[in-house]
């Protein structure tokens, strides 16, 4: 999650045609400026940010993701991380550990890596002669029938663009959103947890690089998942009745205070000092974002900005990609005809994405069991995955389900 340094691409002819402003370098905003590019249509991003980020925190890609990557030209650019021989393990504050179930152990088949992985694949395949602006931000934005109105700031002075599309993929606080939509308020769901995510330096807590481990209390977690080619990322998960307060004092406090009073024991205690030690994380409310309509106009949300189903759903990045690649098709298929396309994008997309957030309602007590109950409810189901002939069973269950389907659905394509 660092900054590359401030760099001006744009360089070479630039196509000619329709003007889409694409708010935000993140993983939507460079996959919606690729598809759009090879549409036909001249994208122009503007990022917040001096520069672009790197590095990130552990994502999987799973099927819906993978095979719009996959179209988008970008799918052998993102590594699969996975390490071969993982090992995962639930760990107490005192030192005892005992076999348990990783994010690969359970159904599906996602590509695990970086965010920042996915973001490079992407970037790199980005034609030269897309604009990029960095520090550049949207103050007002003004339409009418046949185009956009755009007052971009940067360094103190701002001017005035007409574009033909707005996309806004500037994340869970989306400019976009709060300048055309209306305030944040009105489109945030707290969900009354706490997370945070980063990157360690090495692997901690006497793990091993291959294996990963699980720190979980009622209400509270640590996750360290491990990489086969890289350093481990750690998860911290937890409760709150006070959303507000955590956003008061240092986040390391505050995570502290959070997994206080016991004694930390070497795994936490190790990804505490960890955390203090960067300048480099994510530390942030898990919201969801609802909305009756993602476009109004020519101006569309993609992304969080539209539909973040938090972290817990673990499809942030894939329903990223599938929307940026059924948005550009939609555009193309409709031509200069813009309000239907965006129209027919939301219709085929909505179903996928409602079922995304129940997905990540559901899967908060994957990450951070609510109580004592549901931690016992896990060690059985951890216990019986173990028998080979109920084990498989439940595993076909999983595999069938309604949910793990919808991962895997290829929600982009359109015959």
């Amino acid at each position: 999650m660092g900054i590359e340094e401030n760099v001006s691409v744009g360089a070479g002819p630039r196509a000619r045609g329709k003007r889409a402003l694409v708010v935000g370098l993140g993983v939507s905003g460079i996959a919606t400026a690729l598809r759009l590019r090879s549409a036909g249509w001249e994208p122009v991003i503007v990022e917040r940010a001096a520069g672009r980020r790197t590095g990130g925190y552990f994502v999987g890609v799973f099927g819906a993701g993978q095979a719009a990557a996959r179209r988008l030209g970008i799918l052998d650019a993102i590594p699969d991380r996975s390490p071969a021989d993982s090992a995962d393990f639930v760990v107490t504050r005192g030192g005892d550990r005992r076999s348990g179930l990783g994010f690969t152990d359970f159904p599906g088949e996602p590509r695990v890596m970086l965010r920042g992985d996915v973001e490079q694949g992407a970037f790199a395949a980005l034609p030269g002669d897309v604009e990029i602006r960095f520090s550049t931000t949207p103050v007002r934005i003004e339409q009418d029938v046949s185009g956009v109105d755009v007052t971009l700031e940067r360094a103190g002075a701002s001017a005035t663009e007409r574009f033909d599309l707005v996309v806004g993929a500037d994340g869970l606080r989306s400019t976009v959103r709060r300048l055309v939509f209306g305030p944040h308020e009105r489109f945030l769901h707290r969900l009354g947890y706490m997370i945070a995510a980063f990157m360690l330096p090495h692997p901690i807590g006497g793990m091993a690089g291959h294996e990963g481990a699980m720190l979980l209390e009622p209400g509270r977690s640590l996750l360290v998942l491990p990489f086969a080619d890289h350093a481990p990322t750690a998860f911290f998960s937890y409760r709150t009745a006070d959303v507000d307060t955590q956003f008061t004092g240092r986040p390391i406090d505050r995570l502290r205070a959070a997994y206080a009073p016991r004694p930390y024991g070497q795994l936490l205690g190790d990804a505490l000092d960890a955390f203090e030690a960067t300048d480099d994380y994510l530390f942030d409310t898990a919201e969801q974002v609802r909305m009756d309509a993602w476009s109004k106009g020519r101006v569309v949300l993609v992304g969080d900005a539209a539909w973040c189903a938090t972290v817990y759903s673990g499809m942030g990045v894939s329903a990223g990609l599938a929307g940026a690649d059924l948005l550009g098709t939609m555009l193309q298929r409709h031509g200069d005809a813009v309000l239907p396309a965006l129209r027919a994008w939301e219709d085929h997309l909505r179903p996928h994405i409602a079922s995304y957030q129940r997905t990540g309602i559901k899967q908060i007590s994957l990450f951070t069991p609510t109580s004592r109950r549901q931690l016992a409810g896990r060690r059985v189901f951890e216990l019986v995955d173990r028998l080979p002939v109920v084990g498989a069973a439940i595993r076909r269950r999983l595999t069938n389900s309604e949910d793990n389907l919808e991962k895997e659905r290829d929600i982009a394509f359109v015959a």
